[in-house]
């Protein structure tokens, strides 16, 4: 039985629909970023302002790229960016918040 021959969609890690999508692909990478950012400094206590900035800073980018995202790929990396983000956000807030010694 003669098939069609299928290109492999799997060349590049963001567009499966073999397009490309920068403006994606870059909020992908600033998401993920400031999500490792936000999560690692969230572990020091002393770290809460730069842990919940770039929490918060990761969240945002991240639900912004979840609502223009194009493909699987790319929502994929954008929910374990938003993950890393809000824990550290969180952890941030709990530390000390936005403005912890800072404002008052």
């Amino acid at each position: 039985m003669a098939q069609t021959m299928r290109r492999s969609s799997s060349i590049s890690l963001f567009a499966t629909d073999g397009k490309p999508h920068p403006l994606q692909d870059t909020l992908v990478a600033v998401a993920v970023v400031l999500g490792v950012i936000a999560f690692v400094s969230a572990m020091f206590h002393d770290l809460h302002l730069l842990s919940s900035w770039a929490g918060l800073l990761g969240i945002l980018t991240g639900a912004y790229g979840q609502f223009i995202s194009a493909t699987t790929r790319e929502r994929f990396l954008l929910i374990l960016g938003l993950g890393a983000s809000s824990i550290g956000f969180f952890l941030g807030m709990a530390h000390g918040g936005l403005f912890g010694g800072v404002l008052g």
